[in-house]
């Protein structure tokens, strides 16, 4: 079975190796049919230190590492995203 892949942007980096990462969803209304942006946040770990403020990430599902954890960075796909866009 594959592993969940969801694309995203850290928002807050509040631990050592842990970075917290919006990811935002279209989704369809049930009764007016309108295009709704829901914003979920994951706790992500970022074991290499690799991740600032602002970068588009790609996560992939893993075991779970703690708690909450149950997400890893797979890349870095970009640095140049503004996080005051997503929720926080």
């Amino acid at each position: 079975m594959a592993s969940k892949e969801r694309v995203g942007v850290v928002i807050r980096n509040p631990k050592e190796k842990t970075v917290i990462v919006a990811v935002n969803n279209r989704v369809r209304h049930n009764k007016y049919s309108k295009i709704i942006i829901r914003t979920k946040k994951y706790q992500v770990h970022d074991y290499a230190h690799v991740c600032k403020l602002g970068d588009e990430v790609r996560i992939s599902e893993v075991k779970p590492i703690s708690k909450t954890k149950r997400w890893i960075i797979s890349e870095v796909l970009s640095s140049t995203v503004n996080p005051e866009k997503f929720g926080d």
